[in-house]
């Protein structure tokens, strides 16, 4: 392996114990592999001949690794023509977000269906709209809103009539889901959880993005811009399959996916089959959910929310709800385990609640025992954990399972979860970072995306700061050192995704994917690091990317075959 291509910088940061700074770093672009790295001249012995590329005063770092992502539904719900209506993307109320469908509904072609989502009832103090609440914006054309927990989804009279379910009532609400109704059984423009929700408003997010493909490509622009190199997909189906390929296979690909397979699929144990390198896509792990989300209710938690205006403006039952609130019961956690477990499968489990934790916990020892897996490279993981305990940790860590945050949900709630959803012990306390770390688990950050924008030097300045938007700070005890948030970003990260190999540092042998940044976030005012630190662009396998040529080069794409991604998305996905 020869090396053709030599980087300096002002500093070159590796996250490598060994040789923490370096002056350069020479890889081979044929291969995509870093061949060495250290001073400028021994990068040169490695490369004779060839001229440095100089990055100026700019920090080279090994690329950003989002360990749970859901790229294809990203890009379906938030980008265009779809519209991205969360708070925290510049609709900060309920007020906003009627301006905005007022001027959606004036300037769209007569007919045209519309989607939107990320309404949050708790941070908007929205509504939870009916039909005839939504059919005051839109009189004559079908409306979709997506809830910003991803477990309700709201539509307007349109929609109900196009379905032409008879006398407007619904059919039988499907297993584990429920249409919302009125006094006399006609749809009340609401439906809950997949299934339901998919009945009621699957045509309409199908004839709403005639090409879905792009969507997906420009919410990879997006992570690439922050900075992400790698990411996974945390609710794959084989029908998302041929998506996927179709965006690795185009020559600036930003990305490296790893797939997680959603456990009810019949095929959920196959291994991937695919023509794409596993360099850029593989499958590595089974993912199934075990309760629900904090912002609807449905955490299988030991406490109750607090009686405040916040949460009876949300209509979130007071609870605690606990055991009840399990996707499954503990005879068949253990047999679905059981199962992908004899696959030797990686296993990944959505789960809030303590209580949730507990069950999930037990199960993993069970399962980890019965299969002679304990102290093996298993690398199992618990996805979110917003209410963990530091016990908790203690006992995934002992287990070998590893931990993913989700920094959003401090970020952006955690000036309601500390007093007005929760007592501040618990919700000042919210997502433990300190805790995690401290108890030895492999602890990463991530950001669910499309719940939150894929900004990890957000997610770092936040943890370590614990200081949200609003300048609030809220349990420091529970805060991290800039190393161990950059590490849930990158080694940590890429331990997680089965690619601790050749992933999440700089090192010989590894690939040469970079994130150049315009400052050291080492040295920077951590409470400014996202006003000092900016990401001023990627490489991917010594590829400086491209994000204008790769949307140009999906956008060259046949889209037909990619026409259904809009249904197989929603279906896959249950929030934070």
């Amino acid at each position: 392996m020869s090396a053709d291509l030599i980087l300096t910088a002002a500093s070159v940061i590796t996250m490598e114990p060994e040789m923490p700074r370096a002056e350069a770093v020479a890889a081979d672009t044929a291969t995509g592999a870093i061949v060495a790295v250290g001073t400028l001249a021994e990068c040169q012995a490695a490369a004779p001949g060839v001229s440095p590329t100089d990055l100026g005063d700019a920090v080279l770092m090994p690329g950003f690794i989002d360990p749970h992502n859901h790229p294809v539904l990203g890009g379906l719900m938030t980008q265009a023509p779809a519209h991205w209506i969360a708070p925290y993307v510049g609709y900060p109320t309920y007020d906003d977000v009627k301006a905005l469908w007022r001027k959606v509904e004036a300037e769209r072609p007569a007919g045209e269906p519309v989607v939107f989502t990320g309404l949050d009832r708790l941070l908007q103090g929205a509504p939870e709209p009916t039909n005839k609440d939504l059919d005051e914006f839109f009189p004559s054309r079908p409306a979709v809103v997506m809830d910003n927990s991803g477990h309700e989804v709201y539509f307007n009279s349109v929609v109900i009539a196009a379905n032409k379910w008879p006398d407007g009532k619904p059919p039988a609400d499907p297993v584990g889901s429920t249409f919302g109704r009125n006094a006399d059984g006609t749809s009340n423009g609401r439906a809950f959880e997949v299934e339901a929700s998919l009945m009621a408003v699957g045509a309409v997010l199908v004839a709403a993005s005639p090409n879905p493909l792009v969507a997906t490509a420009q919410w990879c622009a997006l992570m690439a811009s922050h900075g992400v190199t790698a990411t996974s997909e945390h609710s794959y189906k084989s029908k998302l399959g041929p998506a996927y390929e179709a965006l690795a296979s185009v020559p600036d690909c930003p990305l490296r996916l790893g797939l997680y397979h959603m456990s009810v699929e019949p095929d959920s144990g196959e291994p991937l089959k695919s023509s794409v390198p596993a360099l850029r896509l593989w499958k590595q792990g089974i993912k199934l959910w075990a309760d629900g989300s904090p912002w609807v209710g449905t955490i299988a938690a030991s406490f109750p929310y607090l009686d405040s205006s916040v949460v009876r403006t949300a209509q979130i039952p007071l609870g605690p709800a606990g055991e009840k609130m399990m996707n499954y019961d503990r005879l068949a956690l253990d047999k679905v385990l059981a199962v992908h477990a004899s696959q030797g499968w990686q296993i990944s489990f959505h789960v809030n609640g303590d209580v949730g934790l507990d069950i999930v916990l037990d199960a993993y020892e069970r399962a980890l025992s019965t299969h002679d897996l304990l102290g093996t490279d298993h690398r199992w993981r618990v996805e979110h954990v917003g209410a963990a305990r530091g016990d908790q940790f203690e006992r995934a860590a002992r287990l070998g399972v590893g931990i993913s945050l989700s920094p959003f949900q401090f970020i952006y709630w955690g000036d309601l979860l500390d007093g007005q959803m929760f007592p501040s012990e618990i919700g000042g306390q919210w997502m433990r970072g300190g805790d995690a770390f401290a108890s030895g688990a492999v602890t990463t950050f991530n950001n669910d995306g499309p719940v939150s924008p894929p900004v990890p030097l957000l997610n770092v300045q936040c943890m370590v700061t614990r200081r949200t938007p609003s300048g609030a700070v809220h349990g420091t005890a529970q805060a991290v050192s800039i190393d161990q948030a950059l590490r849930a970003h990158t080694v940590n990260a890429a331990f997680q995704l089965g690619r601790d190999h050749d992933l999440g540092s700089i090192k010989a042998g590894k690939l040469a994917d970079f994130v150049v940044l315009s400052a050291d976030p080492y040295a920077a005012d951590v409470d400014k690091l996202t006003d000092e630190v900016k990401v001023l662009g990627t490489w991917s396998g010594g590829r400086k990317v491209d994000t204008d040529a790769f949307i140009a080069q999906v956008q060259a794409l046949d889209p037909s075959p990619h026409r259904h991604l809009s249904q197989e998305a929603a279906a896959g996905k249950r929030c934070c």
